[in-house]
C-alpha cells in the first residue's frame, strides 16, 4: 500500500481570475505559484484548457505552457489538459513539439474528449466537425506517431515534434479514457478534483487491463484532489468558501470570477445545495495540517495514487502559496508541531 512519503505532489492550474482583479494578475499569480511549487519539490504543473469563461485564463494553454516553463528551472510543464477533439493532432504535435525543443525533458502532454466550454463555443472551436466515439482513440494514435521518430514512408511530419516523444497522458472521469489508457500503456490521471464518483472504479480499470509499452512498463496513476490547507480546520473552512461559492455557480450555470471568502457561506445554503457541493468536493482536503494528514493518508489508501495533483482556489495569492506549503510539509511526514508549522509558513510570507 502506498506510503504518503511516495506520493508525489503536482499541481493543476486553472489560472483563477479573482473578483476585482485583472486577467494579467491571475497570469502572474500562476507564474509565481508555478514558481513556489518548484522550491517545495513539486514534481509537475499543469494548465487546463478551458474556453468562454470569464474566471479562467488558461484557454491558450500551450502559451501558457511555454510561460510557466520559461519561468521556472525545473519542474515539469504541461497540459492538464489539452482537450484533443478542439484541435488537429498536427497542430497539438507542432506546438508542444517546439515546447520539448524549448525546455527538453521537461514537457507533458495531458489530453481529454471533452470539450472544455459550453456547446455554442464548442461548435466555434470545431466548426462543422462532429466528434464520434471513434476519433478521440485515433488522435491520440495520430499524435503517438506525429511525436515519435518518422517512419520509412511517412509523408506526414510534424516540425518540430517529430521524435520528441512528448509524454503523452489520458485524462478522463469516466471509464472511457480509463479503458484506452490501460490498452495503449499510458499513464492516466483521473478527474477527481471535479468528478471523483467513478474514481475507484476508473482505477481499477486502468490497472486492470494496462498492458505495458514502449512508454510505461506498469500502470501510473494521477488523482485530482482539491486542497485548502491552513495552520487551522477553521481557517481552512473559511479560505475554502471561495471554492464552494464556485462550485455552487458551476452546478447552477453561473460561473464568474473566483471571489473572496465568505464567513459561514454553508450555512445559509439549503441541505440540497450543501449536499451537492459535497458530492462535486469528495475527494477534497480541506483543514489544519492534522487534518491534511488524515485526509492524504486516506485517499492514498483508497487509491494507491503515484501523484496527488493539487487542485487550490484560494482568493488571496499569498494564502494560496502558504496552502501549498503546508500541503508539502505533511506530505514529507514533517512533525505537527506549531513551531515547525511556524517556520514553514514564515519562510513562506518572506519569500511571498
Amino acid at each position: 500500500m502506498n506510503n504518503l512519503k511516495n506520493t508525489a505532489l503536482s499541481m493543476l492550474d486553472l489560472v483563477a481570475v479573482r473578483e476585482g482583479r485583472s486577467v494579467a494578475d491571475a497570469l502572474a499569480v500562476a507564474l509565481r505559484t508555478a514558481q513556489h511549487a518548484e522550491t517545495l519539490g513539486f514534481k509537475r504543473y499543469w494548465l487546463a484548457e478551458h474556453h468562454n469563461m470569464s474566471g479562467i485564463a488558461s484557454s491558450a494553454t500551450a502559451v501558457l505552457v511555454g510561460h510557466i516553463a520559461g519561468g521556472t528551472k525545473t519542474i515539469r510543464v504541461g497540459s492538464g489538459g489539452v482537450m484533443l477533439p478542439n484541435h488537429a493532432p498536427l497542430v497539438v504535435a507542432e506546438a508542444f513539439g517546439t515546447l520539448a525543443e524549448l525546455y527538453p525533458g521537461r514537457i507533458d502532454l495531458g489530453l481529454g474528449r471533452a470539450p472544455g466550454t459550453d456547446p455554442l463555443t464548442m461548435r466555434a472551436l470545431r466548426r462543422n466537425r462532429v466528434e464520434t466515439e471513434s476519433d478521440f482513440p485515433r488522435d491520440v494514435a495520430e499524435l503517438q506517431q506525429l511525436l515519435g521518430p518518422p517512419q520509412p514512408g511517412q509523408r506526414l511530419i510534424a516540425m518540430p515534434g517529430a521524435g520528441t516523444n512528448v509524454p503523452i497522458w489520458l485524462l478522463g472521469s469516466s471509464l472511457f479514457s480509463a479503458q484506452l489508457a490501460a490498452q495503449r500503456g499510458l499513464p492516466y490521471a483521473f478527474a477527481s478534483h471535479f468528478a471523483p464518483r467513478l474514481l475507484l472504479q476508473a482505477l481499477d480499470v486502468y490497472r486492470s487491463q494496462f498492458r505495458p509499452s514502449a512508454a510505461l512498463d506498469k500502470p501510473y496513476v494521477v488523482v485530482g484532489v482539491p486542497l485548502i490547507a491552513a495552520p487551522t480546520d477553521d481557517e481552512a473552512e473559511y479560505l475554502a468558501s471561495s471554492t464552494y461559492q464556485r462550485v455552487l455557480g458551476i452546478l447552477t450555470g453561473r460561473r464568474g470570477q473566483l471571489p473572496p471568502p465568505v464567513q459561514g457561506f454553508m450555512d445559509h445554503l439549503h441541505p440540497q445545495e450543501r449536499a451537492s457541493i459535497a458530492d462535486f468536493l469528495a475527494a477534497a482536503v480541506i483543514g489544519g495540517p492534522e487534518t491534511l494528514r488524515e485526509g492524504f493518508a486516506a485517499l492514498a489508501q483508497a487509491t494507491d495514487a503515484d501523484e496527488f495533483m493539487l487542485v487550490s482556489d484560494v482568493y488571496e495569492p499569498e494564502l494560496r502559496l502558504r496552502s501549498l506549503s503546508i500541503a508539502a510539509e505533511v506530505m514529507a511526514g514533517g512533525p505537527p508541531a506549531l513551531q515547525r508549522l511556524g517556520a514553514v509558513l514564515g519562510k513562506t510570507a518572506e519569500t511571498a
